[in-house]
């Protein structure tokens, strides 16, 4: 089967033509950051505690604590971090997984899916309760759309979200990838992520997240949330309680502090991206839309502004991502490897709950490096493959060190935020036509 669905080499070439390939160096983009330390990160995460609006809660009441965002550096220090800070002003806390449909959409797939994240009982010091069960707890004002949330969740003293600020891939808000989102979509569980999702078609996420979250705070005894928000190195950087009498004004705020940090491509204008791994733990998208530009699976949702990338060619998975290949409907050619690797029944479902299944659309299969990369050049119009701009990239996240081609290299000699690394030299292809320098990271 995936022989019969992917074009060789030598087929490439004959539809390409006489395609010259560049000569790549290595560029690395120059960041101030300034991180919490590691071993500080649980007592900044306890801390934060101290912000939320506990004093409703009776002493040795539950606290409904909700985790299970992807990609989350220090994860298991922050949740253990909250739930320290919990016990410490005597509440007693449990962990549920906030994770909408992921984990198959199963209880124990979604157990399973936050010990993948580190998150686990030893690790965090306190019970993890999971259900896939939910309660409906009213609905929106005009369209009359209902809201649903975790059964254990609902039943607790309190509920304390934990979570990432950060833009989303799928739409653009006052509000995106956040504690918001996290109350309406995770603790929604596939349930609720459908409806929301179903419901975004024609309403947008951008307006329906802060609407059913002003009735969550209504209906529920959400004490706050625990933002957090990373630098361009994917490291903790800012811990922050968010009280629920700001929540939507304070999380927008954090947003802006989040889009200024987020790592980007050096250029905005590119003839081809090459990407070596796509993952649900890189991005929600397999590939962060914010950072390719490309958002034409969505519907009812505007392209991001940046960047402009002619061709995209995706090489492979992460090892997290266990084969759910969300997002590789951006790319324009996928390597084999792609192909093999992916797990149809994990995307599908994915894309279903997601209302976004044109991102799992498979983009034609190539059998080698080289080919994906001729493909590519052969399709961008009259750039000759040598003054093509090429940059290779580990993922959409990993963005510090980069392959450029000879005019990328060349462009950022005049630029202080870059650093060129090593000189343009002749790619080098093993015998099975794959590359043989590393992923730049």
């Amino acid at each position: 089967m995936i022989d019969n669905l992917t074009v060789s080499e030598s087929t490439v070439r004959t539809a390409c033509g006489d395609v010259a390939l560049p000569e790549m160096g290595v560029l690395e983009q120059r960041w101030e950051t300034d991180p919490i330390e590691p071993e500080s990160v649980a007592n900044e995460a306890a801390a934060a505690v101290g912000d939320l609006e506990l004093e409703a809660v009776p002493a040795g009441g539950e606290v409904a604590v909700g985790a299970g965002s992807r990609g989350i550096a220090n994860l298991p220090e922050i949740v253990g971090g909250v739930v320290d800070g919990l016990r410490e002003r005597g509440y007693e806390p449990f962990v549920f997984p906030a994770m909408g449909s992921h984990g198959g959409a199963t209880a124990e797939g979604q157990r399973e899916k936050l010990a993948t994240l580190g998150v686990t009982e030893e690790a965090i010091g306190c019970e993890i309760r999971v259900t896939m069960d939910v309660v409906t707890v009213g609905e929106t004002p005009e369209r009359e759309v209902p809201v649903y949330a975790d059964a254990y969740a609902v039943e607790a003293d309190a509920i304390v979200p934990v979570n990432r600020i950060k833009p989303h891939t799928d739409f653009g808000g006052d509000v995106e990838s956040g504690l918001s989102k996290m109350l309406v979509i995770g603790m929604g569980k596939q349930r609720g992520a459908k409806m929301a999702h179903d419901w975004a078609v024609d309403w947008s996420l951008r307006n329906m997240l802060p609407e059913i979250t002003d009735r969550l705070l209504k209906s529920l005894p959400v004490a706050g949330g625990i933002a957090i928000v990373e630098d361009q190195h994917d490291e903790t950087t800012h811990l922050e309680g968010v009280p629920p009498s700001g929540f939507l004004e304070r999380e927008a705020e954090l947003l802006e502090l989040a889009w200024e940090l987020m790592p980007k491509l050096p250029f905005e204008e590119l003839d081809v991206l090459v990407v070596d791994q796509l993952g649900k733990d890189v991005s929600g998208q397999g590939m962060d839309t914010n950072v390719t530009g490309r958002r034409h699976f969505t519907i009812n949702e505007p392209e991001p502004e940046t960047a402009e990338i002619k061709r995209i060619f995706v090489r492979g998975f992460t090892e997290k991502t266990k084969g759910n290949a969300m997002g590789m409907g951006q790319a324009d050619f996928a390597h084999r490897d792609v192909l093999a690797g992916l797990d149809w029944s994990k995307s599908l479902i994915n894309a279903i709950t997601a209302s976004t299944v044109r991102g799992v659309r498979l983009p034609p299969v190539v059998e080698t490096d080289r080919a994906g990369l001729i493909a590519s050049l052969g399709t961008v119009g009259p750039v000759p493959g040598e003054e093509a701009r090429v940059l290779r990239v580990t993922d959409t996240m990993r963005l510090k060190r980069c392959y450029a081609s000879a005019p990328l290299i060349e462009a950022a000699r005049e630029r202080e935020d870059l650093r060129v690394v090593s000189e343009p030299a002749p790619l080098e292809f093993k015998e099975d036509g794959r590359f043989v320098a590393a992923s730049p990271d």
